[in-house]
This record gives structure tokens, C-alpha cells and sequence, in this order.
């Protein structure tokens, strides 16, 4: 797909075709995540950072849930 970037007051922008924005499953006004990868660049509608984040809590929650649900209980 062939972007073309526009001036955006003093900066630059892309306009996002419909198609990608439902393919992304994003609207006007979400959030957009650019990462670097090796041979360009990745669009995400997510942050991968935090979803590392949640990986290890969600491995801490499973470890612990019966600890987890005897502090839930007071």
C-alpha cells in the first residue's frame, strides 16, 4: 500500500486509507504503536511494551493465585 506523506502545519503526516484502519482495527482518534524493526517500520494498535509487561504479571498471577486469593479475602 502506497502512503503519501502531507504537510500537517508545521509538521508531516500520513493519511490512513479505510482498508488500513480496519485492518488495524483502529478508528480516528486510537492510538497508534510505530516500533523499528529490522526492515522498516511496524504499526501496532497495541503497545508491546506493556504487553511484555502483562505476560510476566499474568505468569506471577498463576504462580500465586492461591496466595493472591487469600489476600483478596481480607
Amino acid at each position: 500500500m502506497k502512503l503519501k506523506i502531507t504537510a500537517i502545519s508545521n509538521s508531516a503526516g500520513v493519511i490512513l486509507p479505510k482498508e488500513l484502519l480496519a485492518r488495524l482495527r483502529v478508528d480516528k482518534g486510537d492510538t497508534l504503536y510505530a516500533i523499528e524493526v529490522p526492515d522498516g517500520i511496524k504499526l501496532m494498535p497495541h503497545d508491546p511494551e506493556f504487553e511484555k509487561q502483562m505476560d510476566v504479571a499474568e505468569k506471577v498471577m498463576h504462580r500465586r493465585r492461591t496466595l493472591l486469593h487469600k489476600l483478596s479475602e481480607n
